[in-house]
């Protein structure tokens, strides 16, 4: 089993969302929070302006994993 790690993400990485609903879209991760129950949201801006919210598990920053 192979593991993500999130530490690269920081504000303003590009980054492409891998699971969930919003699978296959990118853009630039912002608004980085830690809920009261341990996990971690991104919210992602498109190039077209729209935002999503997203959990980080499911976020890999480009250039890599």
């Amino acid at each position: 089993m192979t593991t993500r790690s999130a530490a690269r993400l920081v504000d303003g990485a590009h980054c492409t969302v891998v699971g969930g609903t919003h699978a296959g879209k990118s853009g630039i991760a912002t608004d980085i929070k830690t809920s009261k129950t341990g996990h971690v949201t991104v919210t992602v801006v498109q190039k077209d302006g729209a935002r999503f919210k997203t959990l980080a598990k499911n976020v890999v920053v480009a250039g890599g994993i």
